[in-house]
């Protein structure tokens, strides 16, 4: 199998004002951890950031931009999105379809919106994918704590098998091994 990294929405607007997401400094970690290793191995590093216009979040706009202590370079790919869906009206496929990737690795923001709606839609396209346990995150919400809705993720995705591959997750510190 060939994997790529998607790293979806890690955006100053989303990770800097307070309050932070859950565990939000350890994700970062988190992902610049997974995405040197995936470099080091020669696997696609993608980057994907939500945009929407006139907006706190509009394309080049200092919101928009990827949280200042991800770790880029030059070989990185990059794809904008304006739905939680990563593959909605965007080049992730062609993008993947070009580097011949066939399975995902899957980190970042929101755990319950494009992190989830991006994996499910991964999977009905066929690619296998691997949920980064301990490198996605969100906000606390009224009805659900982050570090909760990042455990019903973590627990739920693995368990649907109707789209005929497999999501697993598993933390960062696994992925390698």
């Amino acid at each position: 199998m060939k994997p790529a990294v998607l790293v979806i929405d890690v955006q100053s607007i989303l990770f800097d004002p307070e309050p932070q997401p859950f565990e939000s400094q350890m994700v970062l970690n988190k992902i610049n951890e997974v995405t040197k290793l995936a470099r080091a191995k020669s696997i696609p590093v993608i980057f994907i950031q939500h945009e929407q216009p006139n907006t706190v979040i509009e394309y080049e706009s200092g919101g928009w931009a990827l949280q200042s202590s991800l770790v880029t370079q030059a070989g990185d790919h990059f794809v904008r999105k304006t739905t939680p869906d990563s593959f909605l009206n965007t080049n992730l496929q062609s993008v993947l379809s070009e580097l011949e990737v066939d399975s995902l690795i899957v980190c970042g923001y929101a755990s319950e919106f494009c992190v989830d709606t991006t994996i499910r839609r991964a999977a009905g396209l066929g690619y296998p994918v691997t949920l980064v346990s301990d490198a996605h995150t969100t906000h606390d919400k009224e009805h659900a704590t982050g570090s909760q809705i990042r455990a019903h993720h973590n627990a739920t995705l693995p368990s649907i098998s109707s789209f005929g591959v497999t999501i697993q997750a598993v933390e960062a510190s696994n992925l390698w091994v």
